[in-house]
């Protein structure tokens, strides 16, 4: 059962997604196939990253991304697809990915609980 979010977060959520670019679950195997390069990236707990996730991506928790990603991925224009559990922490982190420069991060939308039926997954 998905969580109930509170107002002024899905508020802030709301907000960050008219600045960001999303597409749904089920475009993302044909994007990162058109987008040599690209970077997929689970920004969960990574208790929840531990427990499973899409074959291929890597690791960068919403707690960290802001201050780890320059190192992970130092080119600004790598193409960039975030997800988390549902997709409002992936909006939230593309948004803050954006302000910082990188020019082709884009959110998943439905996230973890729509791709671990559209995609391989590993735990």
């Amino acid at each position: 059962m998905a969580q109930q979010h509170s107002p002024a977060f899905v508020a802030l959520v709301e907000q960050a997604r008219t600045r960001i670019r999303e597409i749904p679950a089920v475009e993302l195997a044909a994007a990162l196939q058109a987008a040599p390069g690209a970077q997929l990236i689970d920004v969960r707990e990574r208790s929840e990253y531990d427990d499973g996730h899409v074959r291929g991506s890597r690791w960068l928790g919403k707690g960290i991304i802001e201050r780890d990603i320059e190192t992970v991925v130092p080119d600004p224009d790598t193409p960039l697809y975030l997800y988390c559990g549902g997709g409002y922490r992936s909006a939230l982190a593309a948004d803050n990915l954006s302000r910082m420069g990188y020019s082709k991060v884009v959110s998943v939308e439905g996230g973890w609980r729509a791709l671990e039926t559209l995609m391989p997954v590993e735990s």
